[in-house]
């Protein structure tokens, strides 16, 4: 039987579409916003959300605007959990001593995906990294990370030449950088976080400006993704 591009079940696939597109909005969207980001008809996109509803996967506020519901948080808790679990406190301390915002990134597929964010404390601004975000693996600091810890056969293979460099250089540095490749103005520094048994991940942190030089803050990582191998691979 040939292989066919469709999926097998329209009505499930148009239902996580409906979750993914939630999960990249600045916030909360209508019904019609959801239908056109899906190209179906408004009758179609109700029905779907509905069900997802029913679900508690999105919840709807006054105005009927949709947004991610609360069991979707449960779901994300249980994927890597125990990576997640052993990270979190690190990801707090690097947040709240370098006033930035600090994540866990994991590679799933071709794209790197957060999987849990802390913003720090008292920071009068930071960047926000929601939890699920993912841009390809090919762009950005966490990205190029993760692809240190993958042999060039692995990559995506639409990677860019130059990225070859890059990536190099991040094995010799021992960290990545980034500046405005997945948000314009904001910059990123990622070490890579190799744990047996886990997928290829990067912790990493996002800002605007700093006093502080790249190879500070990726010290200060490294220090955080050698605590949690070591409690992860005891």
């Amino acid at each position: 039987m040939a292989e066919s591009t469709t999926p097998a079940s329209q009505t499930l696939s148009r239902g996580i579409r409906i979750l993914e597109v939630l999960a990249d909005a600045l916030g909360p969207l209508t019904i019609d916003e959801i239908a056109t980001r899906l190209d179906v008809h408004r009758s179609i996109a109700y029905r779907l959300l509905r069900t997802l509803e029913d679900h508690r996967l999105v919840a709807r506020d006054a105005s009927g605007a949709v947004s991610l519901g609360a069991r979707m948080a449960a779901l994300a808790a249980g994927v890597a959990h125990d990576l997640q679990a052993e990270a979190l406190p690190e990801l707090t301390a690097i947040a709240n001593e370098l006033g930035m915002t600090c994540f866990l990134a994991v590679l799933d597929a071709e794209d790197c995906i957060t999987l849990a964010s802390i913003e720090p404390r008292h920071a009068v601004a930071s960047v926000a990294q929601r939890p699920g975000a993912r841009h390809p693996v090919t762009v950005g600091a966490p990205g190029k990370a993760i692809l240190t810890q993958l042999a060039a056969r692995e990559w995506p293979s639409d990677a860019a030449p130059a990225l070859r460099d890059q990536v190099d250089a991040a094995r010799r540095l021992g960290y990545a950088t980034s500046h405005d490749e997945v948000i314009p103005t904001v910059q990123s520094v990622a070490v890579p976080l190799v744990v047996r048994g886990q997928r290829p991940a990067a912790i990493a942190v996002v800002h605007v400006a700093t006093d502080l030089d790249d190879a500070e803050i990726a010290a200060r990582l490294v220090r955080s993704a050698s605590v949690i191998r070591e409690s992860l691979e005891g």
